[in-house]
């Protein structure tokens, strides 16, 4: 008698190529909100609190990329 096994298919994710992903996209929109409230306070007086506001925002907006990156949301490239 021979013993037929199904064939084993293993879990994929998925591929991102191009930085086309939801890491990168969620960084990029976070940072450019943070440069738009830097400038605007830049432009505004000097608003220092707001040029900071917008400072912190980019960090932000890098701390998001790496923890979503570690997450498996980033571009394997």
């Amino acid at each position: 008698m021979s013993r037929e096994t199904a064939p084993v298919r293993a879990r994929q994710g998925r591929v991102y190529d191009d930085g086309k992903s939801p890491a990168a996209w969620t960084g990029t929109v976070i940072a450019a909100l943070g440069f738009v409230v830097a400038t605007i306070g830049a432009m505004a007086g000097p608003n220092w609190p707001a040029c900071i506001v917008g400072g912190a925002l980019v960090v932000v907006a890098m701390i998001a990329v790496v923890v979503l990156k570690a997450l498996g949301y980033g571009s394997q490239y």
